[in-house]
């Protein structure tokens, strides 16, 4: 149960990300440059977890190079980045609609690369805690489903660019999940997971320096800003994830990172007085349900 904690408590930390991340990307700051100072932030933080680091791995097989490489590389930079640019290019309820596939995706990885059995009344429970999950998120999604033309042939390109940037992002996210959890297993630490994911993104996105999408010119409210952000879902927020996720399956993992709209539409009518619906009330409590019987039956 301390595992389901932690991950629950960094859904939460995430979740109150959101009351500073896109009201700065309101203000005007460029998405390439929140991502950038976070993790350039989060780099010089954890560099001396990565000097530590850089010994282990040497000393263990190059496959934990690669895991390393794909929750940074993939999970935080490039996922994050794909996220947002798509968010601004297609119908953004298409891009959450697609973020539903995310804990699918890691399931099904997490049976082929952990060998985590998949079992028959899992994969009904995952259907309902999915479902819970699109119901929350059902006012985002269903405006713009009744707007979207299906008719492949006739998208533009930009339009198409923007769902693989979507899908993009889900397969980056899905993967960081279960190769986190294989870090995990290899006794890697979270204080050393965190290191390597923070640093492995940081290097990913320095090409970023040379193509002019940086802007550092900004007021010094903007950093106190960015480094509060930083410091609860950067820092706080992923150490508690990692904590969890050596204590529990990645499947469940997976399900459990369902409650982050949850908790964000809960921040949301705390802070923003943006209301739940009967709909979205009742999404949640199938998000419960679905996500109480996983655990309780351990399936």
């Amino acid at each position: 149960m301390l595992g389901i904690a932690f991950i629950l408590s960094a859904c939460i930390l995430w979740s109150l990300d959101t009351l500073i991340r896109y009201p700065l990307l309101g203000e005007g700051v460029r998405a390439e440059s929140i991502v950038f100072m976070e993790h350039l932030v989060l780099f010089i933080l954890f560099f001396p977890v990565t000097f530590k680091l850089i010994k282990s791995i040497k000393s263990v097989s190059p496959m934990r190079l690669l895991d390393f490489i794909i929750i940074g590389g993939f999970g935080s930079a490039l996922g994050t980045l794909c996220f947002t640019r798509a968010f601004s290019i297609v119908n953004p309820s298409l891009v959450i609609l697609l973020q539903k596939l995310q804990p699918v995706l890691a399931i099904f990885l997490a049976n082929v690369i952990l060998k985590e059995p998949l079992h028959k009344k899992f994969l009904y429970w995952a259907v309902v805690c999915i479902l819970g999950g699109i119901l929350i998120s059902y006012q985002q999604i269903m405006p713009g489903l009744g707007e979207l033309n299906f008719n492949f042939v006739s998208w533009s390109n930009k339009e198409l660019f923007g769902i693989f940037l979507a899908l993009v992002s889900v397969v980056s996210w899905g993967a960081s999940t279960v190769f986190g959890k294989r870090l995990s297993l290899a006794s890697f630490t979270s204080p050393e997971i965190m290191a390597g994911r923070f640093s492995f993104g940081f290097i990913c996105l320095t090409p970023l320096l040379f193509t002019g999408l940086l802007n550092f010119n900004v007021e010094v409210e903007t950093y106190k800003k960015l480094s509060i952000m930083i410091l609860l879902s950067g820092v706080l927020a992923m150490y508690l994830y990692y904590r969890g996720l050596k204590n529990i399956s990645a499947r469940l993992c997976a399900l459990l990172e369902m409650f982050f709209p949850f908790f964000a539409i809960l921040v949301n009518w705390i802070f923003l007085d943006a209301k739940l619906d009967l709909i979205q009330i009742s999404g949640a409590i199938i998000l419960l349900t679905g996500s109480t019987v996983v655990q309780v039956k351990h399936y």
